[in-house]
């Protein structure tokens, strides 16, 4: 069995080092060559890091000051440089973000807000936190993101904003979704919390509508550990996010002055120093991602049972997870059992949210019909993805995925 830093993707300098002391296996970032004789379980996910994080974390250690920091700061302002945002703040988690967009938005009980229901429950619960009503609409059989064209018949009265989401790091349509909202005088959350490094008709995702999102879980394309950002071109927004995420407090309050009811929805300074050193090195991580994706979609896509990642044109994709769709009339779980045997850990991307049972405790089990949601939710199995694996690892997941598939034939 290896090490625990087996799971865990170290720069070159690092890994020479940990191996010379017997750490962890031999591999080579940069050419994807594996020095393994034969393949060991793979993992799903593996957080990219290196020295630079370590370091950071140490310089943060020895300032005695691990909250409310310069590295906060300096994360916010390199991740709202990197996408083209006038404002960044950093919170707990990507849940926190959109929660505290939901409120600078206004949403409160009674009010109900669109959304998708193959998603993350994050981008639900942000909508239920504020005591309104998720209200789900059906999404494109192809990238599987909000299909605009079905918003509209589900605005009324009561809707107050739209959250849309950009799964799997496919961003979503947001010209059309802006404009329906901008008719309708609706606020628009993006649920970027997938897709750091993913473009828009050449521009970054993350700050559309009153502001976007990005989460950094160990297995996102850049991590803190736990984490989130909101990133805001909107003044207002800002202000009263960078309130509510400390305890209500306003510039110019005192310590224990309070001008709103808020949260302790504060990224700790050590989180925060990881996050810039993994900004500093984001095109590498990111091309890292990307080669990974490529040498999927080369051999996966040879077989006519799968249909690997579709990327519209409109789109630059930055892949958060491999996710590949099932042609055949094979069931994901059995598909998903065969591989877990072989050593290959698998997930099923997403159960469809309003399938929820807290979801019909909530709001009764007849929920309305979203066919192309609950038909891909059943065939969308996630391969393992990050950037320690090699050409030959990719090469042998595909091809016990087409094994298992004719077994199960």
């Amino acid at each position: 069995m290896g090490s625990v830093l087996d799971h865990i993707y170290l720069d070159r300098a690092a890994r020479n080092y940990l191996t010379i002391i017997g750490l962890v296996r031999q591999y080579d970032g940069n050419t994807g060559e594996s020095s393994l004789k034969q393949h060991t379980a793979i993992s799903m996910a593996s957080a990219d890091l290196s020295a630079a994080e370590t370091e950071a974390v140490m310089e943060v250690l020895q300032s005695g000051r691990l909250s409310m920091g310069p590295k906060t700061e300096a994360f916010e302002r390199a991740t709202a440089d990197y996408c083209g945002a006038k404002y960044g703040v950093a919170v707990s988690s990507g849940t926190a973000g959109l929660h505290l967009l939901c409120l600078a938005a206004g949403v409160k009980p009674g009010d109900e807000v669109i959304t998708s229901s193959f998603s993350f429950v994050a981008s639900t619960n942000c909508i239920l936190y504020c005591g309104a009503r998720p209200v789900f609409v059906d999404i494109e059989p192809h990238t599987y993101c909000m299909d605009p064209e079905r918003i509209e018949s589900a605005i009324t009265k009561a809707t107050k904003a739209i959250i849309a989401v950009d799964v799997f790091g496919h961003p979503a349509d947001w010209d059309p979704i802006v404009a329906i909202a901008e008719r309708h005088g609706l606020a628009v959350i993006a649920d970027a919390c997938e897709s750091l490094g993913s473009t828009y008709r050449g521009r970054p995702t993350g700050p559309f509508g009153i502001g976007g999102v990005f989460a950094y879980f160990p297995n996102n394309q850049v991590t803190t550990g736990e984490g989130g950002m909101i990133v805001t071109d909107d003044d207002a927004v800002y202000r009263v996010c960078k309130s509510l995420r400390n305890q209500g407090r306003d510039e110019g309050d005192s310590w224990m002055g309070h001008s709103r009811l808020g949260y302790n929805y504060r990224m700790d300074e050590l989180s925060a120093a990881v996050g810039l050193a993994q900004m500093s090195r984001i095109h590498q991580l990111l091309e890292r991602r990307s080669r990974v994706a490529g040498w999927y979609t080369e051999v996966l896509s040879r077989d006519d049972r799968i249909k690997t990642p579709s990327v519209a044109r409109y789109a630059k994709m930055s892949h958060f997870v491999y996710v590949i769709e099932l042609l055949s009339s094979h069931e994901r779980e059995a598909v998903m059992a065969s591989l877990e045997q072989r050593g290959i850990q698998t997930r099923g991307y997403f159960a469809p949210i309003h399938k929820q049972k807290y979801i019909a405790d909530l709001f009764g089990a007849q929920q309305p019909s979203l066919p192309v949601t609950e038909r891909i939710a059943k065939k969308t199995v996630a391969l393992p993805f990050h950037n320690r694996l090699s050409k030959a690892d990719t090469e042998f997941v595909a091809a016990e995925l087409s094994a298992v598939l004719d077994q199960l034939s």
